[in-house]
């Protein structure tokens, strides 16, 4: 993404000053900063002591966990809870409820936004106007398999260049430079809109897009008429990431208007869901809800799943129609954050094959803050996982040197092996890896990577691979032979990629 990532909101201070000794009640906020816009809050006292919840329209009714008085503050009391979105990663982050002469002033800041807002106290019929929908879920259930990514997809992705910040015209000017560039004709066929497309609902329920997407069927049809095929993006929560509108409560709605206007694939990100989908049953039930929604439309829709990871997804994500799974968070554009993930967060291999893929998320290759070397290592750790190919950069301004990495035929022949089988480490040794995976025809891929800031010298054990003494050797990246014994100087967070056969 899309940035998938939501924090824990935690530590807020309720501070007593002209409120006396009750500070129960009944608050409704006025004007909250849209994230995560708080909307209501109640607390009570029994026999129990202090309880009480805090609704955002993000992420529902949370608990305030822990609450209790400090005996701090001017008039002597101070309140303090916590409050958890689901997501451990973030730390907490401290809000301030203090009097105000309209009842309430909320401020501080939740993630990356600052609140400042006000609450009064409010009458029933105020309070039950702000009521947050609840749901059910389906009880478990197996979603047969929709048949298709029998190899890793392959594509480009709005997010990791245009966030946001996308339109009609960027995706139809990016469909023709696939077309244009030759990378249609390589395999990158999915043109996948991210975050930033959705509008309102209608009265009637129906999400449509904002105003730089003018007709999204015209787009899909645009697109099809060039031999791609178009995806999109949905949370199972109230809100994207970014803030549009998520597919709750409307779940067999969306994957029906989705199908009406041609979707081919399906990103759906957990985002504001994690706030009451954050159990290995509640996240598995949800993704199955619209795993089985999109198959009830008849359109065969790529469906892919993006958690984070959480609760060996690989495990499940066959059985709620997932054809491919993200195994970490969201990769940033630096070698850093490409080999932590890549080398070290690349799913369970077992899950791996056709019609299921563990993600490692978008390639960042072309964006920039990588070198090329780097780059050459981030598309051929990508091949040798069979992670799907999903370009993030602007494919209609990219170098010579961008191309040749994204449209390299043998690379791109080791990822969309149709084995299926995912590359692993068989030796680490002083900060360089040696990776196979074997393949289709009985030949097997070799990744000599190096992930030190040096040059080094790397050799493969062709007997211990089980290839003999003599297999035939050939670079991928130099595109010719290379005899079986030669070493090769793999340059500083580089890689030699060879494909070798008895």
């Amino acid at each position: 993404m899309t940035k998938c990532v939501l924090g824990v909101l935690a530590g807020v201070l309720l501070t007593s000053q002209a409120w006396g000794a009750d500070l129960t009640g009944d608050w409704v906020f006025q004007a909250a900063p849209s994230f995560p816009r708080f909307t209501k809050m109640v607390i009570r006292q029994d026999a129990g002591g202090l309880h009480g919840t805090i609704t955002s329209e993000w992420y529902g009714d949370l608990p305030m966990l822990d609450l209790k008085a400090t005996g701090e503050g001017p008039a002597g009391e101070r309140l303090v809870f916590h409050i958890d979105n689901g997501n451990p990663k973030l730390k907490p982050l401290d809000l301030t409820l203090a009097p105000d002469e309209s009842g309430i002033r909320l401020t501080g800041q939740v993630w990356y936004e600052k609140q400042d807002a006000t609450a009064h106290r409010a009458t029933a019929a105020e309070m039950a106007a702000l009521d947050f929908p609840t749901y059910p879920l389906p009880a478990p259930a197996h979603v047969p398999s929709n048949g298709l990514a029998r190899t890793p997809p392959m594509g480009w992705s709005s997010w990791n260049k245009f966030a946001e910040a996308i339109d009609d015209k960027t995706v139809r000017e990016i469909a023709d430079a696939l077309v244009r560039s030759g990378l249609r004709d390589a395999g990158y066929v999915y043109v996948n809109i991210d975050d930033g497309w959705q509008g309102e609902r209608g009265p009637d329920g129906v999400l449509h897009p904002n105003a730089k997407f003018p007709d999204m069927k015209a787009l899909a049809d645009y697109v099809h008429a060039r031999g791609l095929k178009l995806g999109i993006y949905s949370s199972p929560g109230p809100k994207s990431c970014a803030g549009y509108a998520g597919s709750y409560g409307h779940v067999e709605q969306d994957a029906r208007t989705w199908a009406e206007w041609g979707i081919d694939y399906l990103k759906y990100d957990l985002c504001s869901g994690e706030g009451f989908y954050h159990t290995a049953d509640t996240v598995q039930a949800v993704y199955q809800q619209m795993g089985a929604a999109l198959n009830a439309t008849g359109r065969p829709i790529v469906y892919s799943l993006c958690e984070y990871g959480r609760f060996d997804v690989g495990a499940w994500g066959r059985d709620v129609g997932g054809n491919l799974w993200r195994t970490t968070g969201d990769i940033e554009d630096s070698y850093a954050s490409m080999a932590t993930i890549g080398f070290d967060k690349n799913g369970v291999p077992r899950h791996t094959g056709p019609g299921g893929w563990n993600d490692p998320d978008m390639l960042e290759v072309g964006n920039g803050g990588m070198t090329t070397e780097e780059y050459r290592t981030h598309i051929s750790l990508w091949a040798m996982m069979a992670a799907p190919l999903l370009m993030g950069n602007d494919a209609r301004s990219m170098p010579r040197d961008t191309l040749a990495l994204l449209g390299n035929a043998e690379v791109i022949a080791i990822d969309q092996d149709p084995l299926g089988r995912q590359g692993l480490p068989v030796r680490k040794q002083d900060g360089t890896e040696v990776w196979t995976r074997p393949l289709a025809d009985g030949s097997v891929a070799v990744g000599l990577f190096n992930r030190t800031d040096k040059p080094m010298a790397m050799t493969a054990d062709w007997p211990a691979l089980g290839l003999g003494d003599h297999p035939s050797v050939r670079d991928l990246w130099a595109h010719r032979g290379v005899a079986p014994g030669a070493a090769h100087t793999v340059p500083a967070h580089g890689v030699v990629l060879l494909r070798a056969t008895r």
